[in-house]
């Protein structure tokens, strides 16, 4: 059985793509990469086409992820066809992903949904909030897995 994952933030420039590349790793640390396709989109369309936040890439790069290669893209009507599972990484992009078309999505849900907390956005803040934001996406990456391969 094939997953289909897409992560969303609101630029995916920050958190979204580190979640993509985090959760990538982890996938691969399992040995599972032929039975996941992942991506990443942003709610806004501000950074199509850019690559992560400079940060985002270096504290993927800290932990041996390589994200420098993904580029922002806004997310589509498509999307809530060819993904079963759209990851928000907070509330207000949840929320957004509703108003955009995923409101009957069942796939449609938090990263870290138990309990609901939000992976906070690190934009407007210095590297240590990049590194929270790392540890939080591994966090809820690895539970999101254990979530997706536990329905087979």
């Amino acid at each position: 059985m094939l997953h289909t994952v897409l992560f969303v933030c609101l630029g995916n420039i920050c958190r979204s793509p580190l979640a993509e590349g985090v959760f990538r790793s982890i996938v691969s640390e399992a040995g599972l990469e032929d039975r996941f396709e992942i991506d990443s989109a942003g709610t806004g369309a501000w950074h199509v086409g850019n690559p992560p936040d400079p940060r985002s890439i270096e504290i993927a790069a800290q932990h041996r992820i390589d994200i420098s290669s993904q580029r922002a893209r806004q997310v589509s009507a498509g999307d809530f066809r060819r993904f079963e599972t759209i990851v928000a990484m907070d509330r207000d992009n949840l929320a957004a992903l509703k108003r955009l078309g995923g409101a009957g999505s069942t796939g449609l849900r938090l990263l870290l949904n138990t309990p609901p907390q939000d992976v906070p956005d690190p934009y407007y803040g210095g590297p240590d909030g990049f590194e929270q934001v790392y540890q939080l996406v591994r966090t809820g990456g690895e539970r999101l897995l254990q979530d997706l391969t536990a329905r087979v």
